[in-house]
């Protein structure tokens, strides 16, 4: 961000106003001011002992501080932010900052500000997402109504989207690696790296990169995401070259909702799509120009070293092995919770990772049997709610009895009988609550509804 080199020496006149306007006892002052031409701000903290108070620069501080930066203007342009700090010693400290790195919130202006100290200030180059952010133009979103229409103008002009052959792992292995590396860094309390949303994965990086991967029904998925100061940009930004289409091609269903929120401001760099087993792009740069703004995906052994150099260094040793069988288990769409212990141990945020993969679909939802007195809650509930008819069936006697996949609900004609004809209902452990009458043999009914049980289960697991 700071470049002493490219602005003036502060001069003695501001100086002295800052320590003019000083309380009585100031011991530093820490300054920040922002400014185009046509807007600005500034703020003054001032340190006494254990105190601070602020303020606002009065008009003799702000006005010699627009002086400095006109007389700062050359090729590059005079700065766009001053951080300064004072002592009572008269030691001073300048830093100015032409926008390598986003301003911080409260300190960036209006597109209409920048565009203005433009004009007043041509330069050669402005930083890529300054660049975007005044002259992006919604370019890059791609509405629902505005996939569809281009989707069809592609078709009828002969516009079709590009195979990406060994750019990508295949997205079914993409996504369970993406889970996995989320739950490894969540286990391990990081802040860092990628997480899991239902039918979404998000990620980071520390290099402002980032991407978004969305899961979408039918097998399809889309990535896309933003490099920082990705070439293709710059050049559209500051050299008028062309914006790169990168929907060229892209079915309908690649619009704004399954895009990464950069489309939003101009400063995504990459959009790929799966479909029919192949990932697809438009004019989008190959995946190795890619790599900054996503995780680990690309192999599972890539995946395995980085979780177990998360748990290294998060002190649970060496755990390539169980990492490795983490990854694997990710891959194959089940992860038990022992695979996550034998790598980050009980002590880790067991819980809290173990959710990262369920948002991905990779914990099978385990089902959790009712006690008895909640089965017969359960059925009275639904008895209730659904309005049915209980006469000559009192709901204060309702029993429950245990089969082996869940409860068998009813009231009985005397002690524990069955009477034919009498409804029957039966909550299996998965939650499923069916309604069935006793002229159907218990035992048959049960059998088959182990069958529907087992066979849910083996849809989930």
């Amino acid at each position: 961000m700071a470049d002493e080199s490219r602005g003036p020496a502060t001069d003695d006149a501001l100086v002295r106003e800052l320590a003019r306007h000083g309380p009585t006892g100031w011991e530093r002052v820490d300054a920040v001011f922002a400014m185009t031409v046509t807007t600005e701000l500034g703020h003054l903290v001032y340190s006494l002992g254990d105190r601070v108070e602020s303020m606002d620069p009065p008009e003799e501080i702000r006005a010699r501080v627009r002086e400095l930066r006109a007389a700062a203007a050359s090729g590059a342009g005079p700065w766009w932010r001053m951080l300064l700090v004072l002592t009572n010693s008269g030691v001073l400290e300048v830093e100015y900052d032409y926008g390598e790195e986003p301003f911080p919130p409260g300190q960036l202006f209006a597109p209409e500000a920048y565009l203005a100290d433009l004009a007043a200030f041509p330069r050669a180059r402005v930083p890529v997402w300054l660049a975007a952010y005044t002259r992006h133009q919604d370019r890059q979103r791609r509405s629902p109504k505005q996939a569809a229409a281009q989707a069809r103008s592609d078709r009828t002009g002969g516009v079709w989207a590009r195979l990406a052959e060994n750019q990508f792992p295949p997205f079914p292995l993409m996504w369970a690696r993406w889970a996995a590396l989320a739950a490894a860094f969540v286990a391990a309390g990081s802040e860092w790296g990628p997480r899991m949303l239902p039918w979404t994965g998000m990620f980071e990086g520390v290099a402002r990169g980032g991407a978004t991967l969305y899961a979408l029904p039918g097998g399809r998925a889309v990535l896309s995401g933003g490099v920082w100061n990705a070439p293709a940009l710059d050049a559209a930004y500051n050299e008028a070259a062309p914006m790169p289409n990168l929907y060229a091609g892209a079915p309908d269903w690649v619009a704004d909702p399954v895009l990464n929120a950069r489309a939003g401001s101009g400063l995504l760099s990459f959009c790929y799509w799966w479909e029919a087993g192949r990932w697809y792009r438009g004019e989008s740069p190959s995946a190795q120009e890619c790599a900054a703004a996503l995780p680990g995906i690309w192999t599972g052994d890539t995946t395995a070293e980085i979780i177990a150099g998360i748990a290294a260094d998060s002190g649970y040793g060496e755990k390539l092995p169980a990492a490795k069988a983490l990854v694997t288990s990710a891959e194959s769409g089940a992860v038990p919770v022992e695979a996550l212990i034998d790598v980050f141990g009980t002590v880790g945020e067991i819980d809290e990772a173990r959710y990262q993969l369920t948002s991905a679909g990779l914990v099978p939802p385990a089902p959790d049997p009712l006690p008895a007195e909640a089965a017969i809650t359960r059925v009275r509930d639904y008895i209730t709610g659904r309005g049915l008819d209980t006469t000559g069936y009192p709901l204060s006697q309702l029993v429950a009895r245990r089969f082996s996949v869940g409860w068998m609900v009813y009231v009985p004609v005397s002690g524990e009988e069955l009477a034919i004809g009498r409804a029957i209902f039966y909550l299996a452990d998965d939650g499923v609550l069916e309604q069935s009458s006793s002229s159907i043999a218990p035992a048959r009914y049960q059998a088959d509804l182990e069958r529907r049980f087992a066979a849910r289960q083996g849809e989930t697991g």
